[in-house]
């Protein structure tokens, strides 16, 4: 029933519909909310000077929206109609609902007449708010609209299905209870709501306020009021017109503009457009069950969707954190190989500081015991010994000469890491395809067979894997700049076979290919470096230096 509420409150008030009535548009406003939207139209468009002027005109004559600044936002507030100044203009305010409402100029006189029969302004139009159609009234104004009695009905029902509540109409959060009823707006107020839009002064002094509990049985003892002919008020409605599609009287058939139209008996119609509208009613339920049934079928989505990600999410995770681990294994290898080779360095260097050592501690305890042999003053003694130690200096000098003095190890390490193609395939990561797109193709082979260089020129050539089942539908062959520097492409299209020219002599150049499709690339193929020619030379076969694959 909540959602019924919205049908049941007029655009320009926002509160439930009191006396509606029918617009041509088929909508329906309260009777004070028309009267309060119409605007005065200038006399030259008034449906009587029409008339004069020979122009053909309906009851209801639409104005062209596009000449009415009825209900524009950057206007100065003021109603105008095309270039004619209406006299004089009223400033507009605005609904509770966001419509311009555009009271009289002057206070309307004291009168006991309800909205409906009180006179309105000379040539007024009246727009609609919800659709924007736009109509001048005729000489009976507000009469000549029908009531929707049958609204007020399903109002009253409605509001006695929710008057045991009793709570505040107007209240726009969480409605609090009522403490009055007005009798003459019949709308519920609280205390905060009935100061600030039901003050005791000016029209609203001479209304009835009472308890809302004596204000609901007002409300459940009100009559249900007849419908009645718009044309000839006295006269019940008792036949369906079929051409204009609405309900008649016997007089409008006898002396009215539905003589010589088709009428049927209103039973009849009755119980015909109430199947029609049952009818109706059954494909709108069966579509409001699918949408039910689509709605939990989104809601459903949207907890799978979560659930996916959080998994997707995990996989993710998982993956790379078992790359993070791949490397970081190989790193602790990498580091073993660097300690190794650490201590093999330290090693040789500390047996040669340590042979290096004895060795001069030899030497020196030589040199020492043959200044102390010089000393000497005994000739037959010295010469008995002097060939042996002459042999032992000459001797040693010899061993010192032999590369003793030079240092078996050095300090660089002979080891380099060549981490680009990791660092390259970590900035190529990414997702290789969605599920329900079409895959990728794969990676191309390169057939280090066929490749080959020739002076300052190069030939390669690749091919799809045997067991590929998507097609490519074109290549690219990327080439460094021959001195390590970043790839660039040098040829796409879909030949498996590309000639590259104007390379540098004796420069070496890497080269890779990967292949492509309406979805995306595939992976680069493996590395192959390419030697160019010293020279100007014939050079059929690459030889083993100046092709390999990496």
């Amino acid at each position: 029933m909540e959602e019924m509420e919205e049908e049941l409150k007029c655009p320009v008030c926002g509160s439930f519909y009191r006396e509606p009535i029918i617009l041509p548009c088929s909508h329906n406003l309260c009777q004070a909310c028309a009267r309060n939207i119409l605007v005065q139209t200038p006399e030259s468009e008034s449906p009587q000077s029409r008339r004069a002027s020979g122009s053909a005109v309906s009851d209801y004559d639409y104005l062209d929206l596009d000449k009415m600044s009825l209900y524009s936002e950057a206007d100065s507030g003021y109603g105008s109609y095309g270039g004619f100044a209406s006299a004089p203009t009223t400033p507009c305010q605005k609904s509770p609902n966001g419509v311009r409402v555009f009271p009289p100029a002057m206070p309307p006189p004291a009168t006991h007449l309800s909205p409906a029969l009180a006179p309105v302004p000379r040539n007024s139009c009246i727009t609609c708010p919800q659709c924007h159609r736009s109509l001048i009234l005729d000489d009976r104004g507000l009469r000549g609209f029908p009531k929707n009695r049958v609204l007020e009905g399903v109002i009253d029902r409605y509001q006695q299905s929710k008057a045991a509540a009793l709570k505040c109409q107007l209240c726009e959060k969480a409605p609090k209870e009522a403490t009055v009823m007005c009798e003459q707006c019949d709308v519920f107020y609280c205390d905060p709501c009935r100061l600030r839009c039901h003050p005791p002064r000016g029209p609203l002094a001479k209304h009835r306020l009472v308890p809302p509990a004596q204000g609901r049985v007002s409300r459940r003892l009100s009559p249900r009021k007849v419908s009645t002919c718009t044309d000839h008020e006295l006269e019940n409605h008792s036949m369906y017109c079929v051409q204009c599609k609405m309900p008649v009287c016997y007089q409008c058939l006898e002396e009215g503009k539905h003589s010589s139209h088709e009428v049927k008996a209103l039973g009849a119609m009755w119980k015909l457009h109430k199947s029609q509208l049952s009818q109706a009613l059954n494909g709108l339920s069966d579509r409001a069950k699918e949408a039910k049934e689509f709605l939990v079928q989104l809601r459903n989505m949207v907890q799978q969707i979560q659930e996916n990600s959080v998994e997707f999410e995990a996989c993710l995770v998982a993956q790379c954190d078992a790359l993070i681990d791949a490397l970081n294994r190989r790193k602790a290898q990498l580091l073993a190989r660097v300690n190794k080779e650490h201590e093999h360095k330290l090693k040789v260097v500390r047996d040669q500081i340590s042979h290096c050592t004895v060795k001069l501690r030899q030497t020196t305890g030589l040199m020492e015991y043959c200044l102390e042999v010089i000393k000497e003053n005994d000739p037959s003694g010295f010469l008995q010994i002097s060939d042996a130690l002459i042999r032992r200096v000459h001797l040693t000098e010899d061993q010192w000469g032999k590369g003793t003095l030079t240092p078996r190890m050095t300090t660089d390490f002979d080891l380099s890491l060549d981490n680009s193609p990791l660092l390259q395939s970590i900035h190529q990561l990414d997702f290789v395809q969605m599920k329900a797109s079409s895959p990728v193709p794969a990676t191309p082979i390169l057939q280090l067979e066929e490749c080959c260089t020739h002076n300052n020129s190069a030939t390669l050539s690749w091919k799809q894997p045997p067991l590929s089942t998507v097609p490519a539908e074109g290549y690219i062959l990327e080439l460094d700049d021959g001195s390590g520097g970043q790839f660039r492409e040098v040829y796409v299209g879909k030949e498996t076979m590309c000639t590259v020219d104007g390379l540098h002599f004796n420069s070496t150049y890497n080269a890779r290919v990967k292949a492509f499709n309406k979805t995306g690339v595939s992976l680069y193929s493996k590395t192959l470096v390419l030697q160019t020619s010293e020279g100007k030379t014939l050079q059929q076969y690459p030889s083993e230096r100046e092709l390999r694959g990496v």
